[in-house]
């Protein structure tokens, strides 16, 4: 295993995008060709100016600078115009709230993500993954993106919840991620709109209900809401209804979208990846024989954890990470005022070639053979504010995976490589794929 900031990682330097259009900037690269263009940034430097219209960012893929970045939160903050744009439409929640509330957010939540309760999660994503794959027809087409988050979707809801709301809620929802990154959108009047702002109202006046339910029930249902509802903070006192809401937004609507698309990515790459394909099928035919895949099964199915690990290595949910500096500061010999955007591009540190041998390539034996640099792996980023939900959503992927894995082969439509998606998370975008029964 090597080190990120070892004498193989050569020293960081910085430079400025080429390309850049009056006025738009590099806006148009990224919307017409997104990943070509960022897979052309460290040619020009670890540290690469990029222009989006009248704003100035800086993209990072250093392991040694997106380490500090995501580290030293005296420097770098959870600010800026997309964290606002996110605060308002999902509420000011652990994945959106400034550094200066994290730490407290962080303490509350984490008792809904300790290991004691993971296996009463990992009943409800295995039963909700035997429920979508009881609707599937051998012969159907299907889109595994849309089917993946249906299922992500259907586990979060459930887990939260114990009753009241619907997955169908949750879905009505997901055109948030196209707003927060193209905050122009939501400022043109359109039938899309309006259908969205209705749903996000009905969303969160159906959570509040629950929350009121809760309240006045008293009972533990044991769901995370209840454990919600139970915690205090340092001061003794119990979360708002307002700040339960911007939780449960929070986890239920992020966690089903970054989970759905290493599942929908994984589920291509292996169609199209027919080795890798035929080494997992041969694993779960031996360890699970036919039978439905428990948490019990995880330990024994090794390479399948390591389809989920390749996948998030070469398309991390979390793909570009936005911080905002507070102070001056200097990255890579370039000296960045307060207010500087910074954006911590993990696809890009996940590829660098002197860290992962072929790096483009998929290959989940490259964990076995320990040429993985774990240190410089940051799917769920780091420090701090790294995801409280790391474990929850590898467990989803994997059971998923095992799952549909194990009974059934899905072929592409079309032999065209997929469109990835750069969203809050970089999705693989609308996948087409042929069932058929193993």
């Amino acid at each position: 295993m090597s080190d990120p900031e070892s004498p193989s990682t050569p020293a960081p330097r910085h430079g400025h995008a080429p390309g850049a259009w009056p006025l738009l900037g590099h806006l148009p690269h990224l919307a017409t060709r997104p990943l070509a263009f960022l897979d052309s940034l460290p040619g020009h430097g670890d540290v690469v100016r990029v222009r989006m219209g009248s704003r100035t960012a800086h993209v990072v893929s250093h392991p040694a600078l997106v380490r500090r970045v995501l580290t030293d939160r005296g420097s770098f903050d959870r600010s800026g115009v997309l964290y606002e744009k996110v605060r308002a439409l999902l509420g000011n929640g652990l994945a959106t709230c400034p550094n200066a509330e994290h730490r407290a957010q962080r303490r509350v939540l984490q008792p809904a993500f300790h290991h004691s309760h993971m296996d009463r999660y990992a009943t409800v994503m295995t039963a909700e993954t035997q429920a979508l794959t009881g609707r599937w027809r051998p012969g159907a087409v299907v889109d595994v993106t849309e089917e993946a988050f249906r299922l992500t979707t259907a586990v979060a809801v459930r887990a939260m919840f114990s009753a009241g709301i619907t997955p169908r809620a949750a879905e009505e929802l997901r055109g948030v991620y196209t707003r927060v990154v193209a905050p122009a959108v939501d400022r043109v009047p359109s039938p899309a709109r309006r259908r969205y702002r209705r749903a996000l109202a009905r969303w969160r006046t159906g959570v509040a209900a629950i929350v009121a339910a809760y309240r006045a029930a008293g009972v533990d249902h044991g769901d995370a809401l209840s454990l919600l509802l139970a915690v205090r903070d340092e001061h003794g006192r119990a979360l708002s209804d307002a700040e339960l809401g911007d939780q449960v937004a929070t986890l239920v609507l992020a966690g089903a979208e970054t989970t759905s698309s290493v599942v929908a990515w994984a589920l291509r790459l292996l169609a199209d990846h027919p080795e890798a394909a035929a080494r997992l099928h041969g694993e779960l035919d031996t360890v699970l024989a036919g039978h439905p895949v428990t948490p019990e099964d995880l330990p024994r199915l090794p390479y399948t954890g390591d389809v989920v690990r390749e996948v998030l290595r070469l398309y991390p949910p979390a793909w570009a990470v936005t911080r905002t500096t507070t102070r001056t500061t200097e990255l890579a010999g370039r000296v960045l005022p307060p207010g500087s955007i910074v954006i911590c591009c993990l696809y890009l540190l996940h590829r660098r070639r002197e860290l992962f041998p072929d790096a483009a390539r998929f290959d989940p034996g490259r964990w076995v053979t320990g040429e993985v640099p774990r240190d410089a792996w940051l799917p769920f980023g780091l420090g701090a504010t790294k995801c409280v939900g790391d474990v929850f959503g590898t467990v989803e992927a994997t059971l998923a995976l095992a799952a549909i894995a194990s009974h059934w082969r899905l072929t592409p439509v079309s032999p065209r490589p997929p469109r990835p998606v750069p969203r809050i998370v970089l999705s693989p975008g609308p996948q087409p794929m042929r069932l058929a029964r193993r």
